[in-house]
Parts: C-alpha cells; sequence; structure tokens
C-alpha cells in the first residue's frame, strides 16, 4: 500500500524540510528523518510521529542506518556560504547521497533545486545547486528535480532580507539586482509540489522548473511587503555597489550575515523565471498563487503567532550547552532568549510560570510592570488592571495583566500575546524541559515583530530595563521552582517523628 511506504527526509531541522515532515504525515507516509542530532528535533510538534535516525550527509559511511527500507528520499542538503569550496563540496556530498540511495535500494530522489537558465552565466550558487541535482542523477535512481527561485514565507531566507530593509529603511539606494526579474513561489505552493512529486510517477528522472504566479522584481516585492504593512518606501537605483558590498550592507540592515547572504545576491545578477509549462502539465491539479497573495499569507501567520516551529526549536545540545542569554532575529522578530538550568522536575518550575502576574506579581520590579500599565492605559490599552481569571490555573485566551494567554501545554509551555500598546507584536513564553537527574531546563523568550523604525527603536531602547527583568525574573522563577521541589519532597511533621522513633 503506497500510503504506508517509508519515506525519508534530509534536513528536517530546516525550514523547508521541517514543514514538509507534518505534510507527509497527513498523506500517510510513515517518515524517517536523518539528522546530525536528534535533539534538535525536540519540540516539534510531530517528533514522536517520525523515526529519527542520526547521520552526516557529509560522511556517507552514517548513511547506511537512514537508507535502509526507504522507499523514497527527500534531499534538502546544501551549503550557502561565501568560501571557495562549498560548489565543490555540494556536488561530493550529493554524489555520496546518490550512491548510498542507490545501494539501499531507494527507488525515487526529490531535490530541491535552484531555477536559473542552465545556458546563461549562472552565479556559482545557483550553477551549484544544478551540479548538485546532476551528481544525484549519477547512482542510477530517478530523481525529481525541482527548480524554484524566492520562496516566500515568514521565516524564509530570501523573504526576511525583504521584510527587515523595507521595515527599516525609509529610504533606499538600490544595486541594479533589485530590479532583476524574478518569479518567487509562495512556501505553501513549494510543499504541494514536494508532496505531488511523490504521488506522481511522471515526475522521476526529470527537471521541473516551479514558480509563482506572478513575475516581479526584488524591487516590486519590497515595495509591495511595504503597502501591506501600511509603509511608505522609496527606491533610488544606482549603477554601482558590488555584490560584496551589497552582503555588507544586507549585514548591517537584517539578521543575515554577510557570508550567507553574498551568494544570493550574487544570484540575483540572474533571472530566475520559469521557462516552460512543465510543472502544468506534470502537476495540473497545482494552482500557484501570486506574490501578493502569497505575501498576505506570510503576514497573516506572523500576525497570529503562528511560528510554533521556530519558537519550540531545542537550542541545546546537552545541560553543559546551557545558554545564560542570546539576542537573535528569526522569523522577521527580534528575540531575546534566557535559560536557566533549574534543580526541580518541570512540573514544579510550570507550576510556578503557570502562576505568574495578578496578585503575585511579575516576581521582580513589580513598580516597573505597574509604570508600564499606568504608561499602556494613558495612550488606550488595557493597562495591568485586568489582573488573571484564577491564581493558578491558565487557558487559552485568559486575560493576564496587559497579556493575553495564546498558548498552554500543561506542564510544559505558556506563551503570552502582548495587548500593550507598541510598534508592534510582542509575545513572552516560557517553556520547561526535562535534563535528566531531576533537572528542568527553564527557557524564557521574549519576541517582538517590530513595525518600522519605530518598532527597533523600542526594542534596543528599552533593552537595558528588559535585560534586568528579564534576567532577575527567571532567576526567581528558578529559585521559586527549587523552593517548591523541596517542600514537595521534605517529610512533613508526622514523618519525621516516625522516622525518629516517636
Amino acid at each position: 500500500m503506497e500510503q504506508a511506504r517509508l519515506v525519508l527526509v534530509t534536513g528536517a531541522t530546516g525550514y523547508i524540510g521541517g514543514r514538509l515532515v507534518p505534510q507527509l504525515l497527513a498523506a500517510g507516509y510513515r517518515v524517517r528523518c536523518l539528522v546530525r542530532d536528534a535533539r534538535r528535533l525536540q519540540g516539534r510538534s510531530w517528533s514522536e510521529q517520525v523515526e529519527v535516525v542520526e547521520g552526516d550527509a557529509t560522511r556517507p559511511e552514517t548513511l547506511p542506518p537512514a537508507m535502509a527500507g526507504a522507499w523514497a528520499a527527500y534531499y534538502f542538503i546544501h551549503s550557502l556560504s561565501d568560501t571557495a569550496n562549498y560548489r565543490e563540496r555540494d556536488i561530493a556530498v550529493a554524489r555520496g547521497f546518490s550512491q548510498a540511495a542507490k545501494a539501499a535500494g531507494v527507488e525515487r530522489i526529490i531535490y530541491l533545486g535552484g531555477l536559473g537558465d542552465p545556458a546563461a552565466d549562472l552565479s556559482t550558487h545557483l550553477r551549484s545547486r544544478q551540479e548538485a541535482g546532476a551528481a544525484l542523477s549519477e547512482g542510477g535512481v530517478p530523481v525529481t528535480e525541482l527548480r524554484a527561485a524566492i520562496v516566500v514565507g515568514s521565516g524564509s531566507l530570501s523573504f526576511e532580507m525583504i521584510r527587515h530593509l523595507t521595515e527599516r529603511l525609509p529610504v533606499m539606494i538600490c544595486p541594479q539586482w533589485v530590479f532583476t526579474r524574478i518569479q518567487p513561489i509562495a512556501i505553501d505552493d513549494v510543499l504541494s509540489y514536494l508532496v505531488a512529486a511523490l504521488k506522481t510517477p511522471e515526475s522521476a528522472g526529470r527537471v521541473i522548473e516551479i514558480g509563482g504566479a506572478d513575475v516581479v522584481s526584488y524591487g516590486d516585492m519590497m515595495q509591495g511587503y511595504a503597502r501591506a504593512r501600511g509603509l511608505r518606501r522609496l527606491l533610488i537605483p544606482v549603477p554601482v555597489l558590488t555584490p560584496h558590498l551589497s552582503a555588507h550592507w544586507v549585514n548591517w540592515m537584517t539578521p543575515v550575515n554577510a557570508g550567507i547572504v553574498y551568494p544570493l545576491i550574487e544570484g540575483l545578477r540572474n533571472e530566475v523565471v520559469v521557462r516552460n509549462d512543465t510543472a502544468k502539465r506534470v502537476f495540473p491539479d497545482i494552482e500557484p498563487m501570486g506574490y501578493h497573495t502569497a505575501l498576505h499569507t506570510a503576514l497573516a501567520s506572523l500576525e497570529a503567532g503562528q511560528v510554533e516551529t521556530s519558537w519550540a526549536d531545542c537550542m541545546t545540545s546537552s545541560c553543559g550547552d546551557v545558554r545564560p542569554v542570546e539576542l537573535t532575529s528569526d522569523k522577521g522578530m527580534q528575540i531575546e532568549r534566557r535559560q536557566l538550568l533549574v534543580a526541580a522536575l518541570p512540573e514544579d518550575v510550570y507550576a510556578i510560570f503557570s502562576g505568574i502576574g495578578g496578585d503575585r506579581g511579575w516576581f521582580y520590579a513589580d513598580w516597573l510592570w505597574r509604570l508600564r500599565g499606568i504608561a499602556d492605559r494613558l495612550v488606550g490599552g488595557p493597562g495591568f488592571r485586568r489582573g488573571r481569571r484564577h491564581p493558578d490555573e491558565v487557558r487559552v485566551g485568559d486575560a493576564l495583566d496587559f497579556w493575553r494567554i495564546e498558548a498552554v501545554e500543561p506542564g510544559r509551555l505558556l506563551r503570552l500575546r502582548a495587548e500593550m500598546k507598541l510598534p508592534g507584536r510582542a509575545w513572552l513564553q516560557f517553556e520547561a524541559l526535562p535534563r535528566g537527574a531531576g533537572q528542568t531546563l527553564l527557557t524564557q523568550t521574549a519576541y517582538l515583530a517590530p513595525k518600522g523604525l519605530s518598532g527597533l527603536a523600542y526594542w534596543y531602547g528599552l533593552y537595558p530595563f528588559h535585560g534586568a527583568i528579564f534576567g532577575n525574573m527567571i532567576r526567581a522563577i528558578g529559585e521559586r521552582a527549587e523552593d517548591r521541589a523541596g517542600q514537595r519532597s521534605s517529610p512533613g511533621v508526622a514523618e519525621r517523628l516516625q522516622e525518629a522513633g516517636a
């Protein structure tokens, strides 16, 4: 029965692979994930429904256990850097993967490559993506190579470049690559093609170009984003600004570092548009959406706070790797993540942070929280006047001071969405994960999806205060949880008298 076939997914901790796995499970396939560290899948909603094999595609000797019994394999492995040898490395890894697949009896390989005319003077990055597809075919296993340009979805690398540049720069000096024609595709459509390829024998052994309904430029995409967000942006074209200079510029303006963004920008000198109707003929039931629809779908997901796949990622590999505080950006958000190893069970830690707010307060500098509430009321927000419905119980939808409870996982997680007035949308999340020997990793994360420059000014301007408040708050939660655990494990008066022989 086809639905019972086993499918191997590489890159399951990545953007595409992590979203494909639940789609395959919903379609009835058995799924095995090849990952370097199985702990990286902790917190995924589907992690208990898949088989996980640790291995590394750069070490072919680790591949046979992952390939054993698999009918098909998805290949989502490629490098993205400015190092000189990444092209050769990608080709070698793809070749080794294809040989291992053939030896294991895998019948299909599905690969997501890069769109671009092979006859053109392609960038090193685009050329390597296509050469990796050719290397996958060398082992003799039929390969379906789907070639796509920019993927539009909250959290995708290219889209986050657009998001951050547009949010932060009212006036942009734009090099020529900003006006190159491209055919972006929505993440939902990419996933539809990937699943359909598995069910469509006619797609085997073919290169299929996929794209959305619109051909636009990067500049069009930024202006479209600006209109959707109610922002006014001016793009000024200039004939200079090399890819290296552009990469450093993007590095300063976005969370993407220059080494990663350089190959992307270099590739934007090439037009990447679909050149034939093969996708329509092979997959007639898929009607890709246009950029406007894809953009609003991505923004609606962000506005609804539907970013659990990123928020639930395991950020540590062992107790010794716990980072006390980490500042980063992901899915268009500014993120401050703090972690603390607590000598208590997860239920004790959860009991403390799920009881925060209301009459109990916020465990540190309550006067500052109330001052923030007064300021919020002055500008028409709810302020601190709402308290909480119940001193101990929490449920989705409850008001909690000037927050709203958005997600509850008893014994594990609490997520609050801010309802105070601020330039953007904000969340505060607490999570308790077991770490063995009666210990718990407490993770406290503050998120802000800033709106324009005012949102970024708010984040960085208040960070000295937030740093003190959130740093002391997580310590207070840990201390209270340890006190609770000690009280729960300590024998009562009667037990102590009995032990003393009274």
